[in-house]
């Protein structure tokens, strides 16, 4: 049996960093054992889904490089597959026609809240015979187990029991002929031949709710796994007080997408003590069985570090599209032709230490900004006279060196020296002259990024 998983999100907001996770999840699973991932959108909620949340996802989804199989499905147009299997069960009388009005249930919960019983309501039209049904409207309730218990196993909660008394009658078609999400929702999977469902702990109690519907039609019921949800560092559940915590975010903040997969694939899953891995690996390593019951906290310290190893290890090549890819997504200016050629060649000495991408293009400054170089205020302290005239000595010794690493750094030695002066001195000026800024990659580097004849012409800039 071949294995599939799905992502099923409800286009009602922007693509949450827990949902991503989850799909993240997913991914992993399929991919890493020949599956397929496939791709629903639970669109059922008419007045809150709209197109412009189902592309955020779709945008969000393929950022993170999660990629998935065929088209995707949306919930909403599977309705009328839907009713059919309501109107299925009950012709098969594992369903009722409920005739009760909103009024008559209300007014069963507050006798039983006055009495202090259970509110669950109790149609009582479950057993009543068609021939003494009213003409009314009516909706379709699946009739749920009313003794006993349930016993669901959970690849990550283990064996979970839940007493049938606890279950409704819930509704599966409503009076207009909608159907519920709980039914579509299993309709979905079955028909999709999901082998897998792998979402949110919060979703546990509903597995109990659509067994119902398994048991009732039959089916061949998914494996489960209900992992933990994400919070923040308080303990408490992730949301906007803690920082971001929309997939776009974190985008439009730089953080590299391969960073991400890598974080988030650790939050609440572990393999050993590995914390910075491949996605090769990943999908080789991931299982269900490595994903803790406790809930995990977003660390954006640990985010960082993670963050910052990938761009280390990164493809210059891929690590430049990606910045193509963020400058695009901000809404910034894209490189030109020639900034990209010279952040091509410069990616050795950027990436160093750089976490996300606006730091990055920082340390680009000197590849990105044109003659003449306008120093920041902090730089602009190390150029005194003194120091420009060092500089406007140092010219004519570059422009007879050999443009190499080591006889670069001999002939700013050698000008140190000759005015009783350390190398790191220096420094500071040609940083200035070179970058208009105080903290760069090394000087050395950046010459040799720049060339002799443009590292020559900002020298001469400064010392004028």
């Amino acid at each position: 049996m071949s294995l599939v998983t799905r992502f099923a999100p409800s286009p009602t907001g922007a693509l949450h960093i827990g949902s991503a996770r989850t799909a993240l999840f997913n991914w992993l699973y399929a991919r890493g054992r020949g599956g397929k991932f496939l791709l629903r959108i639970e669109d059922t909620d008419k007045a809150r889904s709209t197109d412009t949340n189902t592309q955020a996802i779709l945008d969000g989804l393929t950022w993170l490089g999660l990629d998935w199989d065929g088209e995707p499905t949306s919930q909403a147009a599977n309705a009328n597959r839907h009713a059919a299997v309501a109107n299925e069960l009950l012709a098969a009388g594992a369903a009722y026609k409920c005739f009760s009005t909103q009024e008559e249930i209300e007014a069963f919960r507050e006798k039983a809240r006055a009495e202090k019983t259970s509110t669950l309501f109790r149609s009582p039209w479950r057993d009543v015979p068609a021939s003494d049904h009213p003409d009314a409207p009516y909706v379709i309730r699946i009739k749920a187990p009313r003794d006993g218990q349930t016993t669901l196993h959970d690849e990550v909660q283990g064996d979970v029991t839940w007493q049938n008394d606890q279950l409704d009658d819930m509704i599966l078609l409503r009076s207009d002929g909608t159907p519920v999400y709980m039914l579509a929702v299993v309709v979905d999977d079955h028909d999709m031949g999901v082998t897998h469902v792998i979402r949110g702990d919060d979703h546990l109690a509903n597995a109990f709710r659509q067994n119902m519907i398994y048991d009732a039609m039959g089916w061949n019921k998914p494996i489960f796994a209900h992992i933990p949800l994400i919070f923040g560092p308080d303990g408490k559940k992730l949301s906007k007080r803690h920082g971001a915590t929309g997939a776009a975010e974190y985008q439009a903040m730089g953080y590299p997408a391969a960073g991400m997969r890598n974080y988030l694939a650790r939050l609440g899953w572990s393999h050993g003590d590995d914390e910075f891995f491949t996605d090769a690996q990943a999908k080789e390593w991931f299982d269900l069985s490595g994903i803790g019951k406790s809930p995990a906290r977003f660390d954006f310290k640990k985010l960082e570090n993670i963050c910052g190893q990938h761009i280390a290890a990164a493809d210059d090549a891929a690590l430049l599209q990606e910045i193509q890819n963020y400058l695009a997504a901000t809404g910034a200016e894209g490189l030109t032709e020639t900034q990209a050629d010279g952040m091509l060649r410069g990616m050795h000495c950027l990436k160093e230490r750089a976490k996300i991408m606006p730091e990055l293009i920082e340390k680009a400054h000197f590849i990105l900004t044109e003659r003449p170089i306008a120093p920041d205020e902090k730089a602009s302290k190390n150029l005194d006279d003194v120091s420009r005239g060092i500089l406007g000595e140092l010219t004519p010794h570059l422009q007879n060196a050999s443009w190499s690493r080591d006889a670069l750094e001999q002939v700013v030695a050698s000008v140190a020296e000759a005015h009783e002066m350390k190398l790191g001195k220096l420094a500071g000026p040609l940083r200035a002259a070179l970058a208009g800024r105080a903290v760069t990659p090394s000087v050395f580097d950046m010459m040799l990024v720049l060339g002799q004849d443009e590292t020559i012409a900002r020298l001469q800039d400064a010392s004028a």
